[in-house]
Order: C-alpha cells, then structure tokens, then sequence
C-alpha cells in the first residue's frame, strides 16, 4: 500500500511546497482548500515531479463535509493542517478589544484539526506517521495587533506540541511549524508585495516555502523537535 500525505488548506506557497517534498519522497498526496479555482494548476505541477495527487474542494469548518471527504480519501500516513484566517484586510480588533465572540470565531480554525486528528488518528498510529500544523508567530510571542488571532495561534500549538508528548511512545510524531514571515509564491505575499505603500518593505522579512517543506520534512523523519520556530519579523 502506498504512503499518503493530505495537505489541508493547500495554498501556491508553503502547502504546495510541503505537497512536492512528500511527494518527492514517494508519498502520493491529497489536497484540500477552501476553492478548487487553482486545483488544477496545483496537480498539473505535482503530475509533472512524477507525484501522484488528487483535489478536494472543502471548507474544514464544514465538519460534515470534512469527516465525509476523509472517509473518501481512506487511510493516511502524514497530515499537514495549514488552514486559517490570513485575511490581512479583515484582520480583528487588537487585544485589549477582543470580544469573547471573536475569539470563538477565531477558535473555529483549531476545532476541524481535533476533528481531522480524532479521525485519522487509528490509521496514523498504525503505519507510524505523523500530524504536522502551521501556526503563527503570536503562538509564542505576544502580538496585540492579532487579537484573537493570537489565541487561537497559541492553542494550535499547544495542541500540536501535546499530541507529541501523548503520541511519541506510540510510534507517531506531531509537531508545529510556527511561521515569523511572509511565506513566498503565497496570497499574503502578493497581497502585501502589490501594496508597499500600505505594508512597507518585504525585505528581509519573507520565508522560501521550500526551505520550509524541508525543515518539516526533517521534523518528521528525525522526531527529535515538535517545534521549528521561523521568524524574520
């Protein structure tokens, strides 16, 4: 039976790159986000390095339609979790104005990773794999401007780097990618390079989504950290 990785909340940035680097390694590969617009374009890429892959189009806070589309895709090896509010025009109040309302907004983003982990998990466990999230920087250091965004950051990587400490005996690794930049070829990327009026200089302050992929690739394979921390901010 062949090795399968699912990217969740796929992107032309750091979810394709995690997509080639297991594929590269022989994984066939399941992508999932939000729109199928540029499912095409992602598989054509995937086709072309040899990569056996199939799309998804689902919004994991749809937790009906997301439980069914991973009964459809059957077992898997390795999950990769990387949706989320990365809207920067929408971001919410700072924190020191932060509702309750929108923090359980916020929080909307972490519930479809315990639902995805609960079921896959029998299968992960039984062929060794691994659970890998991508969260940010304000998990770890206070950001006031990301409001909510900043708790359910923390969350995520708590429930990240404690499924490692509960799994690690039973053969499987999670970990987190905590990310301090502007990932490269991704939305936020262009967003922010079409308006240097509005958010400054990118330099020194972008992440090669490559780069990335293949500190999670070691990540999974070594098991010696559940945490990579990239910052350039």
């Amino acid at each position: 039976m062949s090795r399968k990785a699912i990217v969740l909340g796929v992107g032309p940035g750091l979810g394709m790159s995690v997509a080639h680097r297991f594929g590269r390694e022989g994984y066939d590969v399941v992508l999932v986000s939000r729109s199928g617009a540029r499912h095409a374009r992602y598989l054509a890429s995937l086709a072309e390095a040899g990569v056996r892959a199939r799309a998804f189009a689902l919004d994991v806070r749809d937790g009906e339609q997301l439980l069914s589309t991973l009964d459809e895709v059957g077992p898997v090896d390795f999950v990769y979790y990387g949706p989320g509010a990365t809207y920067l025009d929408a971001l919410p109040p700072e924190i020191t104005s932060t509702t309750s309302g929108e923090v359980r907004a916020a929080m909307d983003w972490l519930y479809p990773a315990v639902d995805v982990v609960q079921h896959v998990l029998p299968g992960v466990v039984e062929r060794g794999g691994g659970l890998l999230f991508a969260g940010g920087l304000s998990a770890v250091l206070p950001m006031p401007v990301l409001g909510a965004l900043a708790l359910s950051s923390a969350a995520l990587r708590n429930y990240a780097v404690t499924l490692n400490a509960a799994l690690a005996d039973k053969g499987v690794y999670a970990g987190t990618l905590t990310i301090g930049g502007v990932v490269e070829r991704g939305d936020i990327h262009e967003l922010v390079k079409s308006k240097p009026e509005q958010f400054g200089n990118l330099a020194g302050h972008t992440l090669n989504p490559d780069e990335v992929a293949e500190t999670a690739w070691q990540m999974f394979v070594k098991r010696d950290r559940a945490e990579e921390v990239f910052s350039v901010l």
